[in-house]
Formats: structure tokens, sequence, C-alpha cells
């Protein structure tokens, strides 16, 4: 049965639990009671894996008492009684335990469900240095693949072997390691990656020195990034052995890389972290990252696996999204992490344009000023690019050629802009050469009548761009293209004129909800940035994005880009989404009405003013992400398949057809409309 919309686990995501409880020393009827405790609480919260910490049922730290007999038969009676308890629990339970087999004794992560042992994954990897000594304990795991144990009445799979696949949650394949098992350089997680594992856990005990926390936060990190998976990982803490070390409880959960939940360190009484894994992205990351199956080639001989499959049931309800999710996913909300991108991004731009000019003979650039936002976020980058040749600003020839419905603000804004810049600007009225054109083609705007259709937009654009490639012919020059990613995405460009054709197309890999940003941080990082500069920039970030090519209407208002094909923000989202992860539109749809429901829920970017904090609803996200998909998959590849060259900068790709995107320009998007409309059938049109 298909889940609902609202459904978090019908979009991909499963719910995990890293879980640190406080342990009684050698008690582990007192531990199973804590690891109940915490199971309901998970259950109540839709938490579809948890995790412990190692040897959680007796305490990691208590040395020889690990080898009485009185406890290992108190473990078994331990797993016996939460194998049982488990019937009735949602979450697959992983916790840590000290199991006999034959004739040793192995660190294990027990793994139970609904009931059922469902297998036994013993430590590979045993440290015996500086304070540690399991050795003394305990046998490694490595060579037991293939392997049965008994606990108690029980019986399962036995080895670290071991994989445990949900068969109706797409994509849930659970791994479990132990501690240091993550410290080697071929940890046992890795091999499981390439095997199919989507979910990687630690249980682990790592008493607490100096520094050490952030050492488990760089393996985890790591190896959840080179393994394209989510990996959780959960530390002993409150009521281990004091004798000699100490203990701090840190939990944490990473996916590709990325932190999605921790907690604070040193509790005192439990604590999880709790976060929602998008299997979605894992599965799309493995599938574009053709390296990492070539991988599972390379060592396929020693790497196999047995699965163990189990129902998961997921719940039918609302449970909420449990991760952060951001309104515009190509600008950070951390200060840091944004200033940074905005320092990466604008260098990048520079030196791709400094590269091309000086391939070609360092040309003289020539760039149309709008007053908007694209056009001035370019002669930025050239600004700075003629900084690092050595070259005067009075080289770079800026023209603003006002038309039709061009307001004074915006041809004002430019005239500055190009003067503070330090730029040659000069003037050129379009207006009669296409009036001239508008006139040999018949148009009836020529006879006076206010038809501004298509045409009428299109031939300023060819005049503009027509008299740009002139000019850099006649002196010595090229054509600098202003274009932005989100344009490109949405095909909101001329073919082969205007915004989509130039030399070198320097905003090619900006996405539009960016641009603003680097723009922000030129002026605030003194980017040779004076005060009278500053108030231009400003004045261009505070004025509404339009093509000015339509004279304002009957009630004074001028043409917008964002009322005829909908706000950037949510294209971005999208093209975000599509392009990185080839998400299903109905999951896109989800996530940005979880991102875009509430303006004073999240965070958002800095420096971006309370009174502009807006919000979309599910029936205006779908609306707008409609046009997206039309626009996106059956409009506009044929612009960008002639687009010209220009620097990659998102890591979420670019739309060059050399590069990121490639796709046919006759395509359509009834496949995606159609995924769309199935899940949400009472908003999408037909």
């Amino acid at each position: 049965m298909s889940l609902p919309f609202e459904s978090a686990y019908r979009h991909g995501f499963a719910r995990v639990a890293a879980c640190t409880i406080p342990v009684a020393i050698a008690d582990p009827a007192a531990n199973a009671d804590a690891v109940l405790a915490a199971a309901r609480e998970c259950d109540a919260e839709a938490v579809a894996v948890a995790v412990f910490p190692e040897l959680c049922l007796t305490g990691y730290a208590i040395e020889d008492l690990v080898m009485q007999d009185a406890v290992l038969d108190a473990v078994a009676t331990a797993i016996e009684r939460l194998v049982e308890a488990s019937v009735d629990l949602f979450p697959v339970l992983v916790v840590g335990a000290p199991l006999l087999h034959r004739n040793r004794l192995y660190n294990c992560a027990v793994v139970i469900h609904r009931g059922e042992l469902l297998g036994v994954a013993p430590k590979s990897y045993l440290p015996t240095y500086r304070e540690f000594y399991e050795r003394r304990w305990f046998a490694p795991g490595d060579d037991q693949g293939d392997q049965d144990i008994r606990v108690g009445e029980l019986e399962a799979p036995f080895g670290p072997d071991l994989l445990f696949e949900a068969l109706d949650v797409p994509g849930l394949t659970v791994h479990a390691e132990v501690c240091e098992d993550v410290w080697v350089p071929i940890p046992p997680s890795s091999r499981a990656a390439l095997a199919g594992a989507t979910v990687l856990l630690n249980l682990s005990g790592s008493p607490i020195t100096i520094a050490r926390a952030e050492d488990r936060k760089d393996l985890c990190q790591s190896q959840s990034l080179r393994c394209l998976a989510a990996y959780a990982y959960a530390a002993a803490g409150t009521g281990e052995s004091t004798n000699d070390v100490s203990w701090d409880g840190q939990t944490l959960i990473y996916e590709g890389g990325n932190l999605l939940a921790e907690t604070e360190r040193f509790p005192d009484g439990p604590r999880r972290s709790v976060a929602d894994v998008d299997l979605d992205r894992l599965r799309q990351d493995r599938l574009r990252q053709g390296t990492f199956d070539d991988n599972r080639r390379t060592h396929e001989a020693d790497a196999a696996f047995r699965t163990v499959h189990f129902q998961l049931d997921p719940p039918s309800t609302d449970v909420g999204l449990r991760r952060s999710l951001d309104r515009f996913p190509f600008v950070p909300d951390d200060p840091e992490r944004l200033a940074l991108d905005c320092y990466e991004a604008f260098n990048i731009q520079v030196s791709g344009l400094v590269q091309r000019m000086r391939a070609i003979g360092d040309p003289k650039p020539v760039i149309g000023l709008s007053g908007g936002l694209d056009s001035t976020h370019a002669l930025l980058v050239v600004a700075r690019a003629m900084d690092r040749m050595g070259r005067p600003r009075s080289d770079i020839l800026a023209y603003t050629m006002p038309g039709f419905a061009t307001s004074e603000h915006t041809k004002s804004n430019a005239i500055a802009l190009a003067e503070s810049v330090g730029a040659s600007i000069e003037t050129i009225d379009i207006r009669p050469a296409a009036t001239e054109i508008l006139e040999g083609i018949g148009h009836p705007f020529a006879e006076g009548e206010p038809v501004h259709d298509v045409t009428f937009e299109n031939v300023q654009a060819g005049v503009r761009t027509d008299f740009l490639f002139r000019l850099a012919n006649h002196k010595g020059g090229m054509v600098i293209g202003t274009s932005d990613l989100s344009e490109l995405a949405l095909g909101w460009a001329t073919y082969g004129v205007g915004d989509q054709m130039s030399h070198y197309a320097v905003n090619a890999g900006v996405p539009k909800t960016l641009i603003q940003h680097v723009i922000r941080w030129v002026i605030s990082h003194g980017e040779g940035v004076d005060e009278a500069e500053a108030a231009v920039l400003q004045s261009v970030l505070d004025t509404e994005i339009s093509p000015e090519l339509v004279p304002a209407g009957q009630d004074g208002r001028m043409q917008s880009t964002e009322d005829r094909i909908g706000p950037y923000a949510l294209h971005d989202f999208a093209l975000y989404h599509v392009l990185r992860f080839g998400f299903r539109p109905s999951k896109i749809a989800y996530l940005a009405a979880h991102a875009w429901s509430d303006p004073d829920a999240g965070a958002w970017p800095p420096g971006f003013p309370d009174e502009d904090r807006y919000a979309y609803d599910l029936p205006t996200v779908v609306k707008w992400l409609q046009i997206f998909l039309q626009r996106y998959f059956a409009f506009a590849q044929f612009k960008r398949s002639a687009i010209p060259n220009g620097p990659k900068v998102s890591p979420a790709g670019s739309l060059s057809p050399r590069g990121d995107w490639r796709a046919p320009s006759d395509g359509n998007a009834r496949a995606w409309l159609a995924e769309l409309k199935a899940a949400l059938p009472e908003l999408v049109e037909d």
C-alpha cells in the first residue's frame, strides 16, 4: 500500500537514532531496562534504526568481569528479553554485548527487530595499545564470516559479513561495526558500503581524551563521504568505570559528509541524535559516481556479504521531517560558509575570465549593462580580472542600451556603476534600430499599435547583441556574457542573442539566488569597492528583477520576471534537487513545502531582511514546480545546447552541454509531470 504524500518514508527518508545511555557496571538486566526505555522513545518518534554504544549491556570498562559466567548468562537473558519486548517496537535495535561463540568471547553488535534476533556482528579489530587491552578478553571477529551463533534459546547469523535490508523501505540497508573498526585503513563498513549498505552504524566505547571528539567526527565524516552513506556513531557515557579514563557519550549522524545531528557531550542522562537519512540522495550519489562501483569490482573477491531481510512497516502518518532544509540550497545559512562560498564563486569567475582573455591576446572586455543583478555582477568580475592582469579598468568597454521599456532608475544605475568601477561607459539608444527592424518585418508596433509580443521583446535583445558583437569587432574586444545558471535552467533568454550569446559567459555557473549574496560579499569585503560604488550596488540589489522589454502597464507597473515565470527562490530550489540529485518532482514538492511553509522556522541566509521573509504553501510550490519542469525538460535545452564557454561554480552542477548536463534538445516533461500528478492529483493541472 502506498504511503500518503505527507509521510517522510514515502519520499526516501529513514529515521535513524544514535543513542547513549547510562550504564550499570556488569548489570545486563539494568542496562536492558535503559535500552528499552530509549527504544520506546525512539518508537514514539518513528525511528527506523537505533544504535547504542559498544558493550552497553555490560558496560565497556568492566575488564575481567566480562569473563564471569554470571555476567555472560545475564547478557544472554537480557538479549532474550530485548527480543521479546521488541515485538511491539518499530525500530531496528542495535546494541552492544559480549557473546560467547565456540571457544572465544566476541565484542558484538546485536541486531534485533520485531521479536527476532536478526544477526550478530562481531568487532573485527581489537585495540591493544595505550589504554586499551581488548585482546585479553576478546577474539577478533574478522575471520568469522558465514557463521551462526546461539544466544540463550535464540540462533542467528554471525559474522562481520552481515547486511540488514528492509524489504519495504527501498534503499535501507544497514551494516554495523564496532568502535576501532572505523579507525583502521580499510574499515569493514567500506566493504559493506560497496556491497550495498547505506546506513553504517558504529557502536563505540571510546573513552574521551583531549581532541579525541574531533578525531571521531573527522572519521565519521570522512567515512560517510567516501562510502556515500549515512554513518551513525554512538559512544559510551555515564556510568562507565572511571578507574583510569573518562567518557563523554558523543553521538553523531553524518550523511555523505554532512553532519545531520549530534548531541551535547558529557551528558547526565540518556541522549540521542535523531535524523532522517535521505536514502534517495545516497542512491543517486552512487549512481552518478561510477568509480564507487568500479571500486567494488576491484575488491569483489574479498567482499562477500550475507543479506538478512526484514519488514519495517513504516508509519502511514505524517511524522514530520527530522533534518535541516535550506530554503536556498545554493546559499548556505552559516555566515562563515556563505562568505567562503562567495569568495570561491567570485574567484572562480575571475580566474576563468583571466585565463580566457590571456589565451586570446588580452582583448578589451565588452559588456552591456542593464542596471540589473546579472550584468552588475559580471562587471564586478571583469573589473577584478583587469586588476589581476595589471590592466587599466578604462579598457572595460561598457554600454547601456536603453530600449522601449528601460527605466531611468536602471539606466542611471548602469551609468553610475560603470563610472564608479572606472570602466569606459557609453549610451546607445537601440530604439531607432529596433523600430527599423519592426517596420521592416511589418510588426504592428511600428504602426503605433501597443503590441508587446515576443517578437517585440526579442528584436530589442537582438539589436543589443548585434551592437555588442560589432563593437567587439570594431574595438578589438570580446563580449562578456551576463546570463546566470537560473536563466539557463528556465530558458529565460533569447536564442542566439541577448543573454544567451557571448564570447565568454562568466555568470553561467552562478544561480540567481547566489548572485545577490556574492555582490553583498564584494561590498562587505572591500573588493576594490568605494562608498559611491557600494551605494550603486545596493541600489541594484534593491531593484525588482525585470527584463525591461515591455513598457509599464496602465497601473504603472513595470514588467516583472517573477510574475511571469515564478519566483527564483522556488525555481532554484527545484533546479538544485533536479541537477544535483535527480529527485522525483513529488519529493521536490515535499521538500520545498517543508522548507518554505513557515517563514519563522529554520535559518535564513545572513543579512536577509526580516520584512522580506516570505512563505510558500504546497499549492503555490506545485504551481511553479510545473512551470519549472515544463521549461527545464521540454523547452530550454535547445538554448543550453548552444551556450558559450563559462566556468562551473556550484558543486550542484552546471548546465553546460560539455559538462554536468547533457540532454536532447527535443525532449519533453511528460514523465516528470505525470509523477507529480500521481502524487498530488488535486493540485496538478492537466
